[in-house]
């Protein structure tokens, strides 16, 4: 404990030996390794947990408290230390109980009490649906891992010990738990490297998500053929003898394959269960570093290694701290025999992860697990920040438990971990957001890429940047990890509301005018007044609502210069712009608050006027569009717009071509539009006979003269009878 705790004059007292039940024997003999003075804690602790959950029982029966106590005996197993066993049992009493986190930290310490309540759930508070909640709790709890792992080391014992009793569970209850379990606590177990729980919650989760293909693969296990055991045995002999000839201390084991893992080779690979089962698993635990290669040496001399299926993970450990060496060998009767070789303390790390930390005895010292997953905790926080919602952060983190990985050098040496599939955005990302929001191309290896570049393990990554870059909405398309998908989304946002921001600054000054004042005339606090009585925090926040349509310029304008509003009636479109002035110039730049009517298709060039509507802002139509006689009946939502004299981008247009209706015409056409460097987004046929082909091209342009040049090549073409922009 981190101080000496007394029991709450309030909190019931130890029990002694006579009134202690089984269960409870059973969790003190699992935390054996604790001194009596610490295990004695673990009494004290049930004994106030039992009588706060006093009359509270499981949907088994079964009286509550065994459940808590479970839990703390599954991480007894693990060795962690007595703090994390207590707040175990007491785990479930500040959100079903009447203890408060006053009377646990009083009783137990703060950081027992921390503890709890960081692993508490928030079904208390009110959300839209299930789904929501339990995106938030898994949030919170994601937070309270950051400031303590061995918050997550409860949660993991406490979906472990449910998994253990799900039958008890109704069917949809059943199954949502199973498929959460497969989907995020499996994965965060192997994330912390603690693989014998991850095992156990794959294995469990399988059984009650499909019980029936869990049978069938278990009792195909156990009753493998003989000649399966001969072979192996005779595998483990000849290992042995050689591994012993050579002076080595080791351990041999030979590694049987769960359900749950032959039934994900079997989909993921397209196998049978005899191709499965067809390889041999063996691990070698040794005494040191040295004796890992030189045992790799000796196994490598019994059978042929499989040529560039080795794996050192000593060197270059996974990212959840794991360690070993992987090598697959050509096998007796031609089957695969994989072997892992590791030291002792590799393997407690490999077997128990972050958990390995607390079994270390006074002396030793703890492995990279723990600073490894700090890291990756304090990134998930760094995510967490910028993310929308709780389902979104819950959906990246998903992305992020990949179980495998790809290894990268940065231009200094030093190594970075990523999943798999990752680009070389999440490489720029993963060194820093800035980097990453300001990426141009990569250096892979010392050639030039795109940014989509997936890579591979190995490679030497360095990021191009440029200060005058910003992420594009394209990047989400390509990222695969969490981190980079919410640093662009945030990025997009920033730059969405400052465009929003600066686009309903000049309309707001441009309704101004028209009552002959601007904004920087008025008086600050009649400025102030407006935005306390439409309940804006800041005018930034009223100026992105203005060009997002979901307040009008000339009203605000209005409230604002404390006039009354003139009685506009105009005849037609050109009155609105000779009454309201200078237009609103556009580069095609403004993300989220300009659009393009898809009825007209505007491009640079065209006589333009934007039309305000409520959340998208302003929508641009070509003058002489059809729709624009329909909105004569709300002039007052039009707004004087123009092209900027420097426009950016490319715009989509429409084309009408008929040609003749013979092989190879369309791959004329397309050639044709292709040199004069326009893009093809979409081909329909409009009408078709046995001659001429009426074919509308949706192409994307700069500008008029770009467009131009396109109907241009394409006349020329002596198959194209006609050529109309739609």
């Amino acid at each position: 404990m981190t101080r000496d705790a007394t029991v709450h004059a309030d909190l019931p007292a130890a029990p002694d030996d006579a009134a202690t039940p089984d269960y409870v024997r059973a969790l003190e003999q699992a935390a054996h390794y604790l001194p009596p003075e610490q295990r004695q804690q673990l009494r004290r602790a049930w004994a106030v947990g039992a009588a706060a959950h006093e009359g509270q029982t499981r949907k088994s029966g079964e009286p509550y408290i065994t459940h808590p106590v479970a839990v703390a005996q599954v991480l007894a197993e693990q060795r962690v230390d007595v703090e994390t066993l207590v707040a175990a049992i007491l785990h479930d009493t500040i959100e079903d109980t009447p203890l408060t986190y006053a009377q646990l930290a009083e009783g137990f310490g703060e950081t027992v009490a921390e503890l709890v309540e960081g692993v508490t759930k928030l079904d208390k508070l009110q959300f839209s649906s299930r789904q929501e909640a339990a995106a938030e709790s898994f949030r919170k709890m994601m937070l309270a891992m950051a400031r303590d792992l061995r918050v997550i080391l409860i949660k993991l014992g406490d979906r472990l010990h449910n998994m253990r009793t799900l039958g008890a569970q109704p069917g949809p209850a059943r199954e949502r738990i199973a498929r959460e379990t497969l989907e995020v606590y499996a994965p965060i177990a192997q994330r912390l490297g603690m693989n014998m729980i991850k095992a156990e919650l794959q294995d469990l989760g399988f059984h009650a998500l499909h019980p029936l293909r869990h049978l069938i693969l278990d009792k195909h296990i156990r009753s493998q053929p003989m000649l399966r055991r001969e072979v192996m045995a005779k595998i483990e002999a000849q290992l042995a003898q050689r591994l012993t000839h050579e002076g080595l201390k080791y351990r041999l084991v030979s590694r049987v394959k769960s359900p749950w893992s032959i039934y994900s080779k079997m989909r993921s690979e397209g196998k049978s269960f005899d191709q499965v089962m067809d390889v041999f698993g063996f691990r070698i635990v040794v005494s040191s570093v040295p004796d890992c290669y030189h045992a790799l040496g000796v196994a490598h001399s019994v059978y042929k290694p499989l040529d560039g299926r080795f794996r050192d993970f000593i060197a270059i450990p996974k990212a959840n701290g794991y360690q070993s060496l992987h090598t697959v060998l050509f096998g007796p009767y031609g089957s695969p025999i994989e072997v892992q070789i590791r030291t002792e303390d590799m393997d407690l790390v490999a077997e128990r992860g972050i958990a390995a930390h607390w079994a270390y005895k006074h002396g030793g010292s703890p492995s990279g697990a723990q600073a490894r997953a700090h890291s990756w905790i304090a990134n998930l926080l760094e995510s967490q920040r910028a993310t929308g919602s709780s389902l979104e952060f819950l959906e990246n983190v998903k992305v992020d438990l990949f179980p495998d990985e790809v290894y990268l050098f940065t231009p200094k040496g030093d190594i970075l971990s990523l999943p798999r599939n990752s680009t070389a955005l999440d490489f720029a990302y993963a060194v820093h957001t800035d980097i990453g929001n300001k990426a141009v191309a990569a250096r892979v290896d010392g050639k030039l890429v795109p940014l989509r570049t997936k890579l591979a393990s190995g490679q030497k990554t360095e990021i191009v940047t440029a200060k005058s870059s910003a992420p594009r909405p394209q990047w989400l398309e390509f990222v695969a990890t969490g981190k980079a998908r919410t640093a662009i989304r945030s990025q997009l946002k920033q730059l969405e509301h400052e465009d929003a921001v600066t686009l309903g600054h000049r309309m707001l000054d441009r309704a101004l005018e028209d009552l002959r004042t601007s904004l920087d005339r008025l008086p600050q606090e009649r400025v102030d007044a407006y935005l306390v009585e439409a309940r804006y925090p800041r005018l930034e926040e009223l100026l992105a609502d203005i060009a997002l349509g979901n307040r009008m310029p000339a009203q605000v304008a209005v409230a604002l210069a404390q006039r009354e509003a003139d009685q506009e009636d105009f005849d037609d479109i050109d009155d609105v712009v000779r009454h309201r002035g200078e237009r609103i110039l556009i580069t095609g730049n403004e993300r989220g608050v300009i659009s393009f009517a898809n009825c007209c298709l505007p491009i640079p060039g065209d006589e333009i006027m934007g039309y305000h509507t409520a959340g998208r802002g302003i929508v641009v139509h070509r003058l002489d569009c059809p729709n624009v006689a329909e909105y004569r009946k709300s002039l007052e939502r039009w707004v004087a717009i123009g092209w900027d004299r420097e426009v950016t981008g490319e715009y989509g247009v429409a084309l009408r071509i008929e040609a003749e209706n013979r092989p190879g015409v369309l791959a004329q056409i397309a050639a044709a539009i292709a040199q004069a460097d326009s893009n093809i987004e979409g081909v329909e046929y409009l009408e078709r006979d046995s001659n001429v082909a009426a074919i509308r091209f949706a192409i994307q342009v700069k500008d008029r003269e770009h467009l131009a040049e396109v109907i241009r090549k394409t006349r020329r073409l002596g198959v194209v009878h006609g050529v109309q922009r739609l």
